[in-house]
């Protein structure tokens, strides 16, 4: 594929926005219609950006003949559902982080995908974080193995806001969100599947109805494990803060920035083309588009994170 990728985006959130300004910077690409809830919201962000076609309906954009691609940045709820209805549109579509929180949901969305011949692929951004391709590099250059990863997921949080601080439709989870970015960090770093997992949580918050803090245990079929902490009770630094513990080295990564065990900085600017991984994950998306290839993080590639994820639910209803 040669000529220009028409993109829909669906969100005109905090993470929509992201993508938005990731995009800007891709050669080759065109946001033409920007979905949202609100309507008068989604038309300023469209004007600031150039987009022509707004809507509060998914399948008005899904009906536009240009569009190729749709990137899904809405509620976790719909992701599903919307990814379906992207590809049996005939639209490469790529959905926001997590897949699904149903697996059965996101068992269809890969018997589908697998179906269509069209790229779909679902935002697992810590793949593409320069910091993390960093210690995946030398992984697979065998010069780093890791023994223990030990994870920090802090946020503070008593109403349904986004990373913007503003006011969400949905709310949030622990569990489906936020431990799936580390669960399929875990096994892609490994390069090895997860075989043991264990979880227990705090109490239930009586108005937002979900756990506020979790721990997460998981081991590897080559042994290696990964501790896992989460909260949404952390009244301090906010993020995900990730330790890798090797036989040659250990290196903690905060987003982007990386240093080694004893804070030393590691300058991670040369390993992708940009800093911004949010856009080298968008990058990937469309390169997959034009090459006809299987994208990082394709929605068969992160399936074994969802089934983990489905165990460790079951255990926390027992």
């Amino acid at each position: 594929m040669s000529k220009t990728i028409k993109v829909a985006l669906a969100g005109a959130g905090a993470f929509g926005i992201k993508h938005l300004d990731g995009i800007q910077n891709i050669d080759g690409v065109e946001v033409v219609s920007l979905i949202s809830r609100d309507l008068d919201k989604t038309r300023e962000v469209a004007t600031k950006y150039g987009i022509g076609h707004v809507t509060t309906d998914l399948a008005d954009s899904l009906a536009l003949k240009e569009v190729d691609a749709v990137i899904l940045c809405t509620p976790t709820q719909m992701h599903a559902s919307q990814t379906l209805a992207c590809l049996k549109a005939g639209k490469h579509v790529q959905v926001e982080i997590p897949l699904c929180d149903v697996l059965t949901d996101g068992e269809e969305v890969a018997q589908v995908a697998a179906k269509s011949g069209l790229v779909a692929m679902c935002g697992h951004t810590r793949r593409f974080n320069p910091s993390h391709q960093y210690v995946h590099k030398k992984i697979t250059a065998g010069e780093f193995n890791i023994q223990q990863m030990d994870v920090q997921t802090y946020f503070f949080r008593r109403t349904n806001m986004n990373a913007l601080g503003q006011a969400r439709s949905w709310t949030d989870h622990l569990l489906w969100h936020h431990a799936a970015h580390t669960v399929d960090l875990f096994a892609y770093q490994c390069g090895s599947p997860i075989v043991k997992a264990n979880a227990i949580q705090g109490p239930i918050h009586p108005t937002l109805g979900i756990a506020m803090d979790m721990s997460i245990q998981l081991k590897a079929a080559n042994g290696a494990i990964c501790t896992l902490s989460l909260s949404f009770n952390n009244d301090g630094p906010l993020g995900t803060f990730f330790r890798y513990i090797g036989d040659s080295a250990t290196y903690i990564a905060r987003y982007d920035d990386l240093v080694n065990g004893k804070e030393e900085k590691i300058d991670v600017s040369q390993v992708d083309v940009s800093m911004n991984g949010i856009e080298l994950q968008d990058r990937e998306f469309f390169a997959a588009i034009k090459e006809g290839r299987e994208p990082n993080s394709s929605v068969a590639s992160v399936l074994p994170c969802y089934r983990v994820l489905n165990g460790l639910e079951l255990q926390l209803k027992e």
